[in-house]
Parts: structure tokens; C-alpha cells; sequence
């Protein structure tokens, strides 16, 4: 079995993949949007009209993991509350790169320094309110 987490942006998604492509190097593995749907695949009404250009699933490949994201119903509200993403790095100096990228825009909640478990270790809130732990792998 895999488990793999699944992000709704809420209509930010084409943001957060590009955002995510720089900061931590995710790779594009599948992108589909509501428009490349097959006629009557939805029930009339359940997608807003407008939306047609957002995605409807993306995976991404970050390291060896793959997470994946949509704009679910394009709310503009995002809720990622309790829950957070860790990313474990090779080395210090990866650390510090991903967590300076990850949090341009976001909130550091724990500044990236050594700890009784890793070399380096940090916490953040990226600009659309996904929750990151950034570490060196012991």
C-alpha cells in the first residue's frame, strides 16, 4: 500500500505547482484539467462554470514521493489545517535551500537550526497555508 497526500488549492493550483517546481524541484508527473473531461463524466452543475482551465488532478513528483493536488471546487478557501508535509534532505545545506524557498511568502513558524534529532530541522507555513517540517535525515 501507498499513501500519498492530496492538496486542494482551491483554485490557486497552477500557482502552487510552479511554486513547487522552484522551491523543492517537483516534476509534473500528469496533469489534467476540467476541460479535458469527457462529455457527461460530471453531473451537470458540479463544475462552476469558469472553470474550465483549472486543474482537475495533478501529481507531482518531489524526491522519491509523489503528491498530488487540484483546485478541487475552486473555492478561493483553502484549509489545510492539521496536517503537515515533512521533507527530508541529504544535507544541511539542501535544508537550508528548501526551507528558504518553501517559506518565501509563508510564515516560518520554527526557524531552521540544529536539534537533538537532525543537524537541521524547521518548521513553516508556505504561502498557500500548507504546513512543512524541513530536516536532515539522520
Amino acid at each position: 500500500m501507498t499513501v500519498n497526500p492530496y492538496l486542494s488549492f482551491e483554485g490557486r493550483c497552477e500557482e502552487a505547482i510552479e511554486f513547487y517546481k522552484r522551491a523543492v524541484g517537483a516534476e509534473v508527473m500528469m496533469l489534467s484539467r476540467f476541460k479535458d473531461m469527457p462529455a457527461g463524466a460530471c453531473p451537470e452543475g458540479k463544475t462552476p462554470p469558469g472553470t474550465e482551465n483549472k486543474i482537475m488532478h495533478a501529481s507531482l513528483q518531489i524526491g522519491d514521493s509523489i503528491v498530488m493536488a487540484s483546485d478541487g471546487h475552486c473555492t478561493g478557501h483553502t484549509n489545510f489545517g492539521g496536517i503537515s508535509l515533512s521533507l527530508a534532505t541529504a544535507n544541511d545545506a539542501q535544508a537550508q535551500k528548501a526551507f528558504s524557498a518553501l517559506s518565501n511568502g509563508g510564515q516560518v513558524t520554527m526557524p531552521l537550526g540544529k536539534t537533538f534529532f537532525s543537524s537541521s530541522f524547521g518548521m513553516l507555513k508556505d504561502r498557500f497555508g500548507i504546513t512543512w517540517m524541513v530536516l536532515v535525515q539522520a
